[in-house]
């Protein structure tokens, strides 16, 4: 059997080039190893994760923010069954919808793990769960097999072991039946801050330990530095520059052995349960890449500005490939490479992919971050506005933190927007068009916001990158 492509994996980089391959009449399958569709994202990742993040913010705001609004209730009780059940509802209808899309677009799909053939890279074997093999053809191929959880390695550099009972990847921390009384998490990025605050929401102590002198790696430090005092108060406690050095399972959970970067000594710290969430590597593993002459480096598949390995004919996107690993990133280049095979123009502006962390106030980010700047040698005019001047803010009683604006001094041209607030997700979202097409601090402070919206903000930031904010 062959087609013009076959994608392997349908995480959202794979799943959206299939579709949008298909609608531009190429003959598609997709292979998948997982019996239900969507990858990491919809089965145990961003889907999942923010379902159990909205649910547990509903049930911390309704327990101790509702008073002031004069809205008096009894203290909510957590029916953690019945709010996993809405995780499980979520993921199966967004997994159902990529199946009846794949059908729609007369896309043939195979269950099994795939591999490219040794000496005939366009010809791909898919093992199945039982052992069974077939064979399938393809003018083209897209690697789209995405990212696994990254190891957490001791002292003595071997692999601590995850059970997903007590030792968790994120997978495991999504899966929990009861709340952990004492939650130890290994890593202050995106999938520690998010999976920590669930928990701690929900009743948890949670601890995070982090290698490096900071949380959230690669955000805006300013932005970051707020985020972590906001955490702080809502009860996350932080150990920064710290290394983890033994994990040791015990009849009660775990105990963590750590040490600091900084002179602070060593310690101990007994948990329920550990997450390791020190990052994502991505996913090459039995795709017989090597075997077909594929190139790797660092692990991941290296591509041109056309996704195309140095094998004709086949492709890799989202996080098997470089850039940063996020499902929106992946789509992109699912659309564009697509594009791309059907003759088309497919392209990527990385400079405008933006980034959120769905704690409370949510953290969103695009482009170049103040200290990326400056290490550029590029002078920068810095425009900011909090919410604590907003009003709609007010009135939601949401005003912790505040807009940064990054525009480049000599062309005005924004170069980098950092939101920390309420809907911070959604709002980034006009900087991100307004960079796509090379605007300015300018531009943006000229256009017209609802009034009363939480985005007037973004506008006041514009405004302040000339210090003319009207309302601080």
């Amino acid at each position: 059997m062959t087609y013009d492509l076959v994608v392997i994996g349908t995480g959202p980089g794979g799943y959206v080039c299939a579709i949008r391959a298909a609608q531009l009449g190429l003959k598609t399958a997709v292979v998948e190893k997982l019996p239900t569709f969507g990858g990491t994202c919809l089965n145990v990742g961003c889907i999942p994760s923010k379902a159990l993040l909205h649910a547990s913010h509903l049930f911390e705001h309704t327990a101790n923010e509702l008073k002031p609004f004069g809205v008096v209730v009894e203290a909510p009780k957590l029916d953690l069954a019945a709010m996993m059940k809405h995780k499980a509802d979520t993921v199966s209808a967004n997994v159902s919808g990529v199946a009846y899309l794949f059908k729609k677009n007369k896309i043939d799909p195979f269950i099994g793990a795939g591999r490219l053939l040794a000496g005939s890279p366009h010809r791909i074997e898919i093992t199945a769960v039982d052992g069974g093999k077939q064979t399938i053809e393809a003018k083209n191929v897209v690697i789209a097999t995405g990212s696994d959880v990254a190891p957490l390695r001791g002292a003595d550099g071997a692999p601590i072991a995850i059970d997903e009972k007590v030792m968790l990847s994120s997978t495991g921390a999504l899966e929990l039946t009861e709340v952990p009384e004492q939650l130890v998490i290994v890593g202050a990025g995106v999938i520690g801050l998010e999976l920590g605050s669930v928990w701690r929401r929900l009743g948890a102590k949670v601890t995070v330990i982090e290698f490096l002198e900071r949380i959230l790696p690669g955000f805006d430090l300013e932005i970051a530095q707020r985020s972590q005092k906001i955490l702080e108060k809502q009860g996350l406690a932080f150990k920064l520059s710290t290394r983890v050095t033994k994990v040791t399972r015990t009849e009660a959970g775990a105990t963590v052995a750590f040490e600091s970067l900084t002179g602070g000594g060593e310690g101990v710290i007994g948990a329920d349960a550990v997450l390791i969430a020190t990052g994502r590597i991505p996913y090459t593993r039995g795709l017989g890449l090597e075997e077909a002459g594929v190139a790797l480096e660092r692990g991941r598949v290296v591509i041109d500005e056309r996704f195309a390995t140095n094998v004709a004919g086949v492709y890799a996107i989202g996080d098997v490939v470089r850039g940063a690993m996020l499902a929106h990133k992946a789509q992109e280049e699912g659309v564009a490479v697509a594009e791309i095979l059907a003759g088309q123009h497919g392209h990527v502006d990385y400079n405008a992919i933006p980034s959120v962390v769905y704690t409370w106030p949510e953290v969103a980010s695009v482009g170049l971050t103040e200290e990326e700047a400056r290490a550029k040698g590029l002078a920068i005019k810095v425009g900011k506005f909090p919410f604590t001047a907003n009003g709609r803010a007010r009135a939601m009683r949401e005003t912790e933190g505040f807009v940064k604006l990054i525009a480049e001094a000599a062309t005005d041209r924004l170069l980098g927007a950092h939101i920390l607030g309420a809907g911070a997700g959604e709002i980034i979202a006009e900087a991100v068009v307004l960079m796509s097409f090379s605007g300015s601090a300018e531009d943006l402070a000229r256009i017209c916001h609802a009034h009363p919206t939480m985005s007037e903000a973004v506008k006041e930031a514009a405004l302040g990158v000339d210090k003319r904010s009207i309302h601080i």
